[in-house]
This record gives structure tokens, C-alpha cells and sequence, in this order.
């Protein structure tokens, strides 16, 4: 059996309550904090009108842009979108490169240039692993011939 706890001065000793004392002080008014419930949580998947992304008006005339589409499906498309990226960026002053302005599709790697009439540079679609058109791709070699295009 546990020892006792010694009562402090000026403390009073808490009140037990059994369930037949309950049962019995069910007239008794009860006080209860109101505590307000907990807002629900929006799911992750939907956007409210707030967060919404809204595309900035493009000044076509001042920059071109490139878009580079790739798969997030395996790490290859990220390294090969980063070095053209960067290349590009390096090779074309006053040139905007965007990597996956918009949701990807699956298998794909595609360099474009932004717009409805957009020259497609490389256009990789439906690919299956392991992606074997993507790794045969020389990039140093397709990176100077689309700096050639811009230019």
C-alpha cells in the first residue's frame, strides 16, 4: 500500500468523489468551462480562394522564357532540369527558365519555349523506366544547340 501524503498548512485535502456520491449529486449544478471546440482542419489536398496561385501578367516582350517540364517520378528529370536551368540562365542574358511551372506529366522531360506558339526543343513523353531516351541524351550537346536557337 502506497504511504500517505503528508497535508501541507493552508492546503485542503482534496475531496474524493465515488460513483455513488455522483449518482446522488446529480441535482447539484454542475460548472464547466466553456471551452469553444477546435476548428477542422481543411485537408491538404483542396486550395481555398486565398492561397490560390494566380500567374502574374508576363511582359513577353522584355524576356523569353523556357520551360522545362520534368517527371518528379525519379531523381534523374531533377538533375537534368537543374543543369539546364543553369546553363541556360549562364548562356542567355535577360533569359527566365521556369522548372515545372505547372503540375508535370508522368514520364515526361520537355524544354519548350513558354507560350501558345512555343518551339519545342526536346520533347521526351511516356517514358518507362529506365528511361532510356532521357540517359542517352548528350545534354551538353542539346543545351549549346538550344542557346544556338534562342540567340
Amino acid at each position: 500500500m502506497a504511504p500517505k501524503r503528508k497535508a501541507t498548512v493552508g492546503e485542503p485535502l482534496p475531496t474524493r468523489v465515488t460513483r455513488s456520491q455522483a449518482k446522488n449529486d446529480n441535482s447539484k449544478p454542475v460548472s464547466v468551462d466553456p471551452v469553444s471546440p477546435k476548428p477542422k482542419r481543411v485537408k491538404r489536398g483542396t486550395v481555398s480562394e486565398s492561397k490560390s496561385k494566380v500567374k502574374a501578367p508576363v511582359d513577353s516582350g522584355s524576356k523569353k522564357i523556357v520551360v522545362v517540364e520534368h517527371c518528379t517520378q525519379c531523381r534523374q528529370f531533377k538533375i537534368r532540369a537543374v543543369k539546364v536551368k543553369e546553363e541556360l540562365e549562364n548562356g542567355v542574358p535577360g533569359l527566365e527558365v521556369r522548372v515545372n511551372p505547372e503540375k508535370p506529366r508522368r514520364g515526361c522531360f520537355e524544354i519548350r519555349v513558354d507560350g501558345e506558339k512555343g518551339e519545342k526543343f526536346v520533347s521526351l513523353l511516356d517514358m518507362k523506366r529506365p528511361f532510356g531516351p532521357m540517359k542517352a541524351l548528350n545534354m551538353d550537346k542539346v543545351i549549346s544547340e538550344i542557346i544556338e536557337k534562342i540567340k
